[in-house]
């Protein structure tokens, strides 16, 4: 399951980012996933709860945001979400899309505590 591997980085840029921010510790991550990313939000969850144990992210709170696939259409300039699993624009049912979101999983931001 690459999603152990996925939170191991995660937990490591978080600590990075503490270290150098001078944080005793991580007390919030959110994360955006998009659908298309190959990333099982479950089995994420299920890894960061798991390995969060002893790091400065025992205690954080880990937030997740699904993102829907976007696309934009090539033909008639749609952009918008797609409702269903069909890549076709919504509007004028073309197979010309090109997808813009939706497809990655991005750390979107962290909330550290410090001693100040």
């Amino acid at each position: 399951m690459h999603e152990y591997s996925i939170v191991d980085s995660l937990l490591q840029l978080a600590e990075e980012h503490a270290i150098k921010n001078n944080a005793k510790k991580v007390t919030k991550l959110e994360i955006k996933i998009g659908v298309l990313s190959g990333v099982e939000p479950d089995l994420l969850k299920t890894a960061f709860d798991t390995f969060k144990e002893g790091t400065m992210c025992e205690e954080a709170e880990f937030i997740m945001k699904i993102q829907p696939v976007v696309v934009r259409c090539e033909k008639c300039g749609f952009e918008g979400e797609l409702s269903k699993d069909e890549y076709l624009c919504p509007q004028c049912q073309s197979g010309n899309i090109k997808i813009i979101d939706g497809e990655d999983m991005y750390l979107m931001s962290l909330e550290l505590e410090t001693d100040d």
